[in-house]
């Protein structure tokens, strides 16, 4: 899977730890950089190349994840989950389709941070449209048809 990361200066620590994990599953991470410290501006550069289908999948990170996770979900098409543990990274995958992940250095821990990504990306793909969260999940997709001409 191609996965393309990037963060603010602050959070360069807890995105190379996530690289390295991702990377160690053998998928293909692009750092799209931490240089800014503006975090929106790498977060939606990494939005908008999951969103155009450069990536597969993003992860992005700040102080908290609070942040990259709004600044993301601006991005017509990025449906990025702030997670804060493993329970929430399974479930933005099979509960969310969600397309991207937050995660926050000043709040979370290189280990926790390597188990939420594995989490993540070893149930990516399973979401299913036809179980329980299926309609909630197409509801957000309608809405955003609706409201936005690029979604």
């Amino acid at each position: 899977m191609k996965v393309a990361c990037g963060c603010d200066p602050n959070a360069t620590p807890l995105k190379k730890e996530v690289m390295a994990e991702l990377g160690s599953m053998g998928h293909e991470v692009t750092d799209f950089g931490s240089d800014d410290p503006i975090y929106a501006n790498v977060v939606i550069e990494v939005a908008e190349a999951v969103v155009r289908g450069e990536y597969d999948r993003g992860v992005v990170l700040c102080g908290t994840g609070i942040g990259a996770s709004i600044a993301a979900n601006k991005v017509p098409g990025a449906y990025c989950a702030l997670v804060t543990d493993c329970y929430q990274a399974e479930r933005a995958a099979l509960s969310n389709d969600a397309n991207m992940i937050a995660m926050g250095q000043q709040v979370t821990g290189d280990k926790v941070a390597r188990m939420m990504a594995r989490t993540y990306f070893e149930n990516t793909g399973n979401f299913d449209p036809a179980g329980r969260s299926g309609p909630k999940v197409q509801r957000i997709y309608d809405y955003a048809a609706e409201h936005d001409a690029d979604a």
